[in-house]
């Protein structure tokens, strides 16, 4: 069994952003030559995540709007007493999830026509981590 990690870095200018990484998961899936296998992707940071979901019309502003109403941004969350400001960002992180297993078929990610692979930032402006282990065959 072979295995290839890569790592991606982010700083969002926004606070909260979502971001399509899926051509990035894929290079690095080509450059380890696997064919068969899987890849983990996995945010490094708490206050981020990583899901897979369809990439199609309204489904992100949809994703935005349920996280506001079950995590919303403002509260006096018991995190904040530490001198923090981001209690919603790690709700968030437990909505959405912070990795991902997709399985490699003939060096290809095997999944659904419209399905894509997302990068959360729920509490931006800071440099983030991302990595993407591919194993198999």
């Amino acid at each position: 069994m072979k295995f290839h990690t890569e790592y991606l870095t982010f700083n969002t200018p926004k606070r909260y952003q979502l971001e399509v990484i899926t051509e990035e998961v894929q290079q690095a899936l080509d450059k380890s030559g696997i064919q068969e296998g899987m890849v983990l992707v996995s945010a490094m940071h708490i206050t981020a995540g990583v899901f897979i979901n369809d990439l199609e019309s309204g489904i992100m502003e949809d994703i935005h709007e349920m996280l506001e109403r079950l995590a919303p941004f403002g509260p006096d969350y018991r995190h904040h007493r530490t001198g923090e400001d981001n209690g919603d960002a790690h709700l968030k992180n437990i909505l959405v999830g912070h990795q991902v297993i997709i399985p490699v078929t003939k060096g290809r990610l095997d999944f659904g026509p419209w399905q894509q692979v997302f990068y959360a930032e729920f509490d931006g402006r800071r440099n983030k981590r991302v990595v993407i282990k591919v194993m198999g065959e």
